[in-house]
């Protein structure tokens, strides 16, 4: 074997680690399938609701913000549930949570209560992301950042707090897809954000905290979408890599046969982007309703004005929503209805992040096991691939 596992929450693992992809990507189906081949499967705790009928009927014309927030507790807790009985209790369960979510220490309690063996949490500096999972010792704690930077402020106000990061997922703005770790369009392929550089200052900085011998794992995220890279990075200081297009179109990703479509079909070289509602800059494929959109954001910006009426699902989901609090230079949409549809796999609706890097399998849909077997062996399926599953899972 010409890799290393990767030791994490006490398991020796695959050093594959499948992201977190929300609105419903990443659910149990995924999650489950990737934790079975003993690699890392990842739910993305973002409106579970959408694949629970029951609880989206329950709330899907609700304006009762408290009672939307229990129910995607609800469904989290299903989710991460299904995952494990999936798994077989091999590999490991991690849910991600974006900081920038208003509700995410309801989300992250939720996780650790209801048996995530990890947390992972990006979008925001997660500094108090240790009190928020007091009395849950074993559960892993990784952030997502960027730069070594952020790395440093991290790790030393965690330590200051007795917990220490078991991993930090290392992820380059100029590949990743969806909401992506800079402040502006311009600095998405800054040098700082190189994982050698990265990688580098991030072992500096743990020498210099007395680190060496219980240091975090380093997994870099973003672009890492062939054997060839996987090898590369796993050979020069990476642990492990995070993977996420890729995996979001396998027979077990949990979106719609026509959001895999979407993804296969786009032109890696051609996708748009943008300043997310949440004012982060965002990697997006460029399907009808996004093109319209960007036609008229100048538009939409210079109107912008603040009036809670504006939050479409009255969902307060965001702490800060260029759409609801009028924030003229974020986006102007409602980004949960909008990935709401994508998972659906309602192309003219929809908002469909992918990250920048060709698919190994072409226009094909192949099972996570297959998918792994490629990144670490570089390994070609010679079956034809299997018929998709079309529809939304649910429980």
């Amino acid at each position: 074997m010409w890799f290393k596992t990767l030791t994490l929450a006490g398991r020796e693992l695959l050093p594959i680690v499948q992201g977190g992809m929300g609105v419903g990507i990443s659910a149990h189906r995924l999650a489950g399938a990737v934790a079975r081949e003993n690699a890392v499967g990842t739910i993305a705790s973002v409106d579970l609701r959408h694949h629970h009928p029951d609880l989206l009927e329950q709330t899907i014309k609700c304006r009762d913000r408290a009672a939307i927030d229990q129910a995607n507790c609800v469904a989290l807790d299903r989710e991460i549930r299904a995952a494990r009985q999936l798994s077989g209790g091999r590999g490991l369960i991690a849910v991600n949570v974006m900081k920038a979510v208003r509700d995410h220490a309801a989300l992250v309690q939720q996780a650790c209560e209801s048996g995530a063996d990890a947390i992972v949490m990006g979008a925001g500096l997660p500094l108090d992301l240790p009190e928020m999972t007091a009395g849950h010792d074993k559960v892993a704690l990784i952030p997502i950042l960027s730069e070594a930077r952020g790395v440093g402020i991290v790790l030393k106000k965690w330590l200051k707090k007795g917990r220490l990061a078991s991993a930090v997922v290392i992820e380059h703005p100029g590949h990743a897809g969806g909401h992506l770790g800079a402040t502006k369009l311009s600095e998405l392929r800054d040098e700082r954000f190189s994982f050698g550089r990265v990688l580098a200052e991030c072992r500096a900085i743990f020498d210099e905290l007395g680190l060496s011998r219980d240091a975090p794992k380093l997994i870099v995220a973003g672009g890492v979408g062939s054997h060839e890279k996987v090898r590369h990075w796993l050979s020069n200081g990476a642990d492990a890599v995070q993977v996420g297009t890729a995996f979001a179109v396998t027979d077990e990703g949990d979106a719609h046969r026509n959001f895999k479509q979407v993804l296969i079909d786009a032109d890696p070289t051609q996708l748009k982007e943008f300043i997310s509602v949440a004012g982060l800059p965002a990697r997006a494929v460029a399907t009808p309703w996004l093109t319209r959109y960007l036609r008229q954001e100048k538009r939409l910006q210079e109107h912008a004005r603040a009036d809670p009426r504006r939050c479409t699902q009255r969902m307060d989901c965001l702490t800060q929503c260029g759409l609801r609090d009028g924030i003229a230079r974020f986006g102007q949409f409602c980004i949960d209805l909008k990935l709401a549809a994508a998972v659906r796999g309602e192309i003219d609706r929809g908002l469909f992040f992918r990250g920048a890097s060709k698919l190994p399998f072409g226009n094909a849909i192949r099972p996570v096991r297959e998918l792994i077997d490629y990144l670490l062996h570089g390994s070609m399926p010679a079956t034809p691939p299997a018929a998709a599953d079309a529809s939304l899972a649910t429980t």
